[in-house]
């Protein structure tokens, strides 16, 4: 929360005391100018400006749409945030927040120089404008794209922050994808970026698929993203092993997004910088150089 502090004019004036002194009238009431008035009323209206702009959480929706993800899950995961959002579930969550509102943006990213807003910050205060974020989600073409680059929707996610118009309690990037990095710097640079700036980043590992030599799956993916991707305080990762439970994950992960709440498994990232992480966190560029020879 940012304070701010204006100050005000003073202005001082003699008193007479009691009334009629030695046949000298005490002085009538003095007139108040406009800009005066304006100017004592300055803190107050800055400060109810300031409250209106604070949402509970700023949340960056950043959703994976690299070619290994097929038609079917970008379908399913575009109904999984729309339907997620307008459920009573969130909404519930939504009013028992300090402010009972949050700012949201949803980009789509594949490749390192290949993100795309799909809604810019959008305040959720209530039913109405939950219903029209999710109808401008659904309304975009969905759309496919090469290489999949978490470090860049992280590098692109970070100044976003600075352009949204509300200031929140909490600063989070949610990252969901169904691969490693294989494209941009290596994930654990940009994540230790955003960490630095107080940014929470919480991943959504999607692993409906067997892993295949086509589309540069890994097993493990959930160990990925809680030793490589995500950070900061009571960062999480939920994963999407089945299919049927795609839409009901997503929704798990925005209602603990909102309230600012962790599942009750706690994420057993590797943290102490002694550890090596239970997967490489290059593993994905090293695929791709082995296959492509780049």
């Amino acid at each position: 929360m940012r304070l701010l502090f204006s100050i005000g004019a003073v202005l001082v004036t003699g008193m007479f005391a009691g009334g009629d002194v030695a046949g000298i009238a005490a002085p009538g009431p003095k007139f108040e100018s406009p800009r005066l008035a304006l100017l004592k009323n300055q803190p107050q209206r800055q400060a109810a400006d300031r409250d209106a702009q604070t949402v509970d959480v700023e949340l960056i929706l950043a959703v994976d749409v690299s070619y290994s993800m097929d038609m079917d899950e970008l379908a399913i995961q575009r109904e999984g945030y729309a339907q997620a959002i307008q459920s009573k579930e969130f909404l519930q969550a939504l009013k028992l927040g300090p402010n009972g509102r949050i700012a949201v943006t949803y980009f789509e990213w594949a490749a390192s120089t290949d993100q795309k807003i799909i809604i810019p910050w959008r305040l959720i205060d209530g039913p109405e404008t939950a219903d029209a974020v999710a109808a401008e989600i659904m309304k975009t073409p969905i759309r496919r794209a090469s290489r999949t680059s978490i470090s860049g929707a992280i590098s692109f996610a970070m100044p976003l922050f600075d352009e949204d118009p509300y200031r929140g309690l909490r600063r989070v990037i949610d990252i969901s994808g169904d691969g490693p990095n294989n494209n941009g710097t290596p994930v654990t640079i940009a994540r230790d970026a955003a960490i630095e700036k107080g940014i929470v980043i919480n991943g959504l590992p999607i692993m409906v698929k067997e892993p295949s030599y086509s589309t540069m799956d890994i097993d493990n993916l959930d160990f990925y993203y809680e030793d490589c991707v995500i950070g900061g305080p009571g960062s999480f990762v939920i994963t999407i092993k089945d299919r049927d439970k795609f839409k009901e994950a997503i929704r798990t992960k925005l209602l603990m997004e909102v309230a600012g709440r962790m599942p009750e498994r706690p994420v057993t990232r590797v943290a102490e910088k002694d550890k090596e992480p239970r997967v490489n966190c290059m593993i994905g560029e090293k695929i791709w150089s082995d296959r492509w020879g780049r």
